[in-house]
């Protein structure tokens, strides 16, 4: 057992090289059994383990930095600085995080959780280091599939033309949350087979490493010759025409070569690549044969590598099905992802429609504009993205899809609370990004039902842009408010006869009915934990009924106004930033309206903070959103 003895990078490097491998087996072994617990990021993380190793047995965190890109494959940087005890809550509320937190460990030098952001990070750290007169490596590790984002390419540009002492280790293992797809993907498998190439320039290098340096000129004209040397033998290597110097590829498995080449690359007074060959889910056959499955999973079982499935329908495999139901039926409907078709329930369409799928890699805004294109072209795009992810794309959005008037549909999988991902992944900002922008339709779906109804009219009842938000969790039961037909700009009212039957009974009252009391509206992604509430309020004999805003953009305030009146509590609950939502819009409508003046109001939404770990529940628990929290609110209201 080496882990337990772990308590600093110093202590990996005082391990005996020959007990590397066993150190290896002992990291995958509790990997999988705690993401087997918890849930996590496995197949990514089993695939870095000899990687992570050789990195912090040839630098010295946090003298040297390590900059992880998306940072969901930190797993072993984490067990290897200091946290293998505090591993075993990872992703859980209180427990550290799934990715770098500079909260946690002075190893971890920036919040990571979106990706191709690691270059720029590093160069700028690097810079103000050197401003500063600090000495140290600055090292960035980046993935294939995080390369295809256009911003890795402006980092490597501009670290090219600084010319600082950067190093970029490509991690190629061809996947990111899918399999790699576009040119660059095909390049880095190209530079895969250059072993000639790299057995010559070891043996070059050893060769020039012999010569002194008696000026600056000789050093330039030997750094020209071996330009020269690689220009011969190595035409097409990106990296090289930007300024770096490039060694691999590199068995990423091999913990002695990437030692040697990480003890060169330190050496090199100018930007260096190092590409490192790894597998992904590597040391686990049931990641390793399939490692989107196995990218972000939730608790499974560890024996069988069995991922339970449960017969609930999520609102993500709804989309699947309807999706695909609806382009059966239009030639013109394409989608579009960005790297992530399995997650937003694409992979139907694209075995069903290969020829109108399009999955652009990690980049967001590129996807976005691409389907502006699409749409210019005639054809319907629907572009599916998670929500924390199309924040990326806002320019694009205003551009080239709303100024243009673009008739695009665009899907944001993980609207609101996102469980376990912690801060840098909660869906909670798209509503308040997107609301302000003109000519765009904003929907926010509460069921099945409700999902039919809206992808149909976003893709045949509208020619504006369209955005359809919807949470990461399954269904609710069907109510019959969901099919109803589509009304531009009004929501779904459901009183509680219709949700709650036998207890809106106890609260009526004479021959008139029921007396009105607390109206909740809420965005269709929080309707379960509404109902929630709304069902306890009707326990204690408070009758309650629904608002659900179907449309958050445009809205008919008239029709809003009319469900509204009467009510002597109406309490907003929005799965959102609460500053810039739509509930304080409405709230101030409700106040200022001689129908509803009357009424006690308030406004639940998401605190102007980052969001921590935790599940669900607990997510909008802590940001006062859960059912017995929007209950409470509704009966302090009414004594008030």
């Amino acid at each position: 057992m080496f882990l337990h003895s772990i308590h600093s990078p110093e202590d990996v490097k005082r391990i005996p090289k020959k007990d590397l491998p066993a150190l290896a087996r002992e990291m995958r072994s509790r990997i999988i059994e705690v993401v087997g617990r918890n849930g996590g990021h496995l197949a990514s993380n089993l695939g870095v383990v000899e990687l992570a190793i050789a990195l912090h047995r040839s630098f010295s965190s946090p003298q040297d930095a390590i900059v992880w890109d998306v940072s969901h494959q930190c797993y072993p940087h984490k067990m290897l600085t200091g946290r293998c005890e505090a591993f075993s809550s990872v992703r859980l509320k209180g427990g550290i995080s799934g990715f770098t937190r500079i909260r946690e460990s002075e190893h971890d030098f920036f919040d990571a959780g979106h990706a191709s952001s690691s270059i720029s990070s590093a160069l700028g750290l690097l810079a103000a280091w050197e401003q500063l007169g600090k000495k140290g490596k600055v090292v960035a590790v980046i993935g294939d599939g995080a390369l295809t984002g256009g911003m890795a390419f402006e980092g490597l540009s501009h670290a090219g033309q600084l010319a600082r002492n950067l190093i970029v280790v490509v991690n190629d293992n061809q996947m990111s949350i899918d399999r790699n797809v576009g040119s660059f993907s095909r390049y880095l498998s190209r530079l895969t087979f250059t072993h000639f190439y790299q057995g010559f320039r070891f043996r070059l290098d050893r060769l020039v490493d012999k010569i002194p340096y008696f000026n600056r000129h000789l050093g330039k004209l030997i750094f020209r010759f071996k330009r020269g040397i690689k220009g011969l033998f190595l035409t097409n290597n990106l990296f090289v025409d930007l300024g770096f110097e490039y060694a691999g590829p590199l068995n990423g498995h091999d913990i002695d070569e990437m030692e040697r080449v990480f003890s060169k690359a330190k050496k090199i007074p100018r930007p260096v690549v190092v590409h490192v060959v790894t597998k992904k889910g590597k040391g686990y056959s049931p990641a390793e044969n399939n490692p989107s499955v196995f990218h972000g999973v939730g608790p499974f079982n560890t024996s069988g590598g069995i991922v339970e499935k449960f017969d609930t329908l999520s609102f993500t495999e709804e989309f699947s099905s309807r999706i695909v139901e609806l382009a059966e039926k239009d030639g013109r409907i394409a989608a579009v992802t960005a790297a992530m078709s399995k997650g937003t329930g694409l992979d139907a369409f694209s075995r069903r429609f290969p020829r109108r799928f399009f999955d652009v890699g990690i980049a967001e805004e590129h996807a976005v504009s691409f389907a502006g294109g699409l749409a210019a072209g005639g054809l319907i795009p629907v572009v599916a993205v998670y929500s924390t992810f199309m924040q990326r794309s806002v320019d694009q959005v205003i551009e080239d899809i709303a100024l243009q008037n673009r008739h695009a549909v665009l899907v944001l999988d993980r609207a609101g609370a996102v469980p376990s991902d912690g801060e840098t992944h909660q869906g909670i900002f798209d509503i308040a990004l997107f609301r302000p922008v003109p000519n765009l339709c904003i929907l926010s779906v509460a069921g099945k039902g409700d999902m039919d109804v809206c992808l149909e009219w976003a893709v045949h009842g509208t020619e504006s842009p369209v955005i359809i938000r919807w949470p990461k969790m399954t269904c609710p039961s069907e109510l019959p408010q969901f099919s109803s037909p589509v009304e531009t700009g009004r929501g779904l009212f459901i009183p509680c006869e219709e949700f709650a039957p036998s207890l809106a009974v106890r609260c009526a009252e004479g021959e008139d009915g029921r007396k009105k009391s607390v109206l909740l509206v809420c965005t269709g992604s929080i309707f379960s934990e509404t109902l929630k509430a709304a069902r306890s309020l009707l326990m204690d004999g408070v009758p309650a009924d629904i608002y659900s805003l179907r449309f958050i953009k445009p809205l008919d305030t008239q029709y809003f106004l009319k469900a509204a009146e009467g009510y002597s509590v109406i309490v907003f609950v929005e799965d959102g930033i609460k500053a810039g939502g739509i509930s304080q819009e409405l709230e101030h409508l409700v106040v200022t309206s001689a129908e509803t003046a009357r009424a006690k109001s308030c406004v639940l939404a998401f605190p102007d903070r980052f969001v921590p770990n935790g599940n669900r529940e607990q997510i909008l628990e802590e940001a006062g959103l859960s059912p017995q929290q929007i209950a409470r609110c509704a009966r302090e209201l009414g004594r008030g």
